[in-house]
């Protein structure tokens, strides 16, 4: 088996992988990209319906989960969302803001990563792709010795730039953490994050499709968007956003009517039209199917003027503060992402080089740092695998 030389391995041709790949390239590093997949950038094709959720014009360290919630403001301080959306510039690309300061690139994903191939293509980086890793070694030399199916490598450098286990199905596994056993690197077990709930009640399963603007509220964490019913629980942007911080037990808030302190706004309603239905006044502000079908089976439907001050203040904390206890979550198999990875403080947070092995780096979703939906985690990827390229 033919033995080649690099200076730098990275493994992983995702969005944190392609980025350290162009900037070890800049700088004249000989530089290996492997992946597994038989293309680069699988998860960013699919991202955002194939639009590519790129970055967020909001980007800040207070939107990110880790067990160091200090870690990731160095590489987000050094590499921006400007940053990237100057080298989209570069290239011809624009985005547009969806909601939330969230930009999709008007020309699709394939576009990005187009962009992303060319760049290393530019700086005379090597991509190997359908590449099956069968082994990893530190060399007494200190290099690092990997095989494959067809070649023997070795480099000084290793980056591990795999992602995390979500969405198997696109081949995504733990192999980050995996790696980090075998050279004693300290982990957190990958959790699925930015997933929707489950529910052992079956209240939902004939409301399935119904979407509603709402605000969702857990461990002093909440979110106004959108919440989609599903026939096995709910989801939609609200429930992915605060499925990363719910843990099994907790339950979550559903405020149904944002921006409406409810009782005062009944009590008004009381007044004005005495001989409404309450479900005539709820289909206001609520899809019908909703109303009819789950909350009149909490709540009689009758005329507002039978309801007293007791029962209206009931209805009112219902839907300011409907409770609900999940049961689970939809796992991996639908996760955007996931919670946990290397232990940050097994890391630089200035190269990304881990403490104990010279010339080993973690980057990207591999490392503890999980942003919120909407570009964040992009973000995290393009700002780590920048930052691990000036100095890997």
């Amino acid at each position: 088996m033919l033995l080649k030389n690099y200076q730098i391995i990275i493994i992983g041709a995702g969005a944190a992988g392609l980025m350290c790949a162009i900037e070890a390239g800049k700088r004249g590093q000989q530089v290996l990209l492997l992946d597994k997949a038989s293309k680069a950038g699988k998860k960013i094709l699919i991202s955002g319906g194939g639009r590519c959720n790129y970055t967020n014009l909001y980007i800040e360290s207070s939107a990110y989960l880790s067990n160091n919630r200090h870690f990731c403001k160095s590489a987000l301080a050094r590499y921006t969302q400007w940053d990237f959306s100057a080298l989209m510039t570069e290239y011809g690309l624009t985005g547009q803001e969806k909601t939330l300061g969230q930009l999709f690139c008007d020309q699709k994903a394939p576009a990005i990563v187009k962009m992303l191939l060319a760049e290393c293509a530019k700086y005379q980086v090597t991509l190997a792709l359908a590449q099956e890793i069968s082994d990893i070694k530190l060399l007494d030399s200190g290099f690092f010795q990997i095989k494959t199916a067809t070649q023997k490598i070795q480099a000084n450098s290793l980056v591990i730039a795999t992602g995390g286990a979500s969405i198997p199905r696109m081949g995504a596994t733990d192999f980050a953490l995996q790696i980090a056993q075998q050279f004693s690197i300290k982990q957190i077990p990958f959790r699925p994050a930015l997933v929707p709930l489950t529910f052992s009640q079956d209240f939902f399963k004939d409301l399935a499709g119904i979407s509603f603007d709402a605000i969702v509220e857990c461990h002093q964490q909440s979110f106004h968007e959108s919440i989609l019913i599903t026939h096995r629980g709910l989801s939609g942007p609200a429930i992915l956003q605060i499925s990363s911080y719910w843990r099994k037990g907790d339950s979550i808030k559903i405020n149904l009517l944002p921006n409406i302190e409810a009782f005062s706004w009944l009590n008004q309603q009381q007044e004005n039209h005495p001989e409404s239905q309450l479900s005539t006044i709820l289909n206001k502000k609520l899809p019908k199917r909703l109303v009819q079908q789950f909350i009149l089976l909490k709540f009689n439907n009758q005329k507002l003027k039978q309801i007293n001050s007791k029962q209206l203040q009931k209805i009112a904390l219902f839907l300011n503060q409907w409770e609900l206890m999940p049961s689970g979550n939809e796992g991996m198999r639908t996760a955007e992402v996931c919670l946990g990875g290397i232990n940050t403080n097994e890391l630089s947070s200035k190269t990304f080089e881990t403490k104990k092995i010279k010339g080993l780096y973690f980057i990207g979703e591999a490392v503890d740092v999980t942003g919120h939906l909407g570009g964040y985690n992009f973000q995290w990827a393009w700002s780590s695998g920048w930052c691990a390229g000036q100095y890997v």
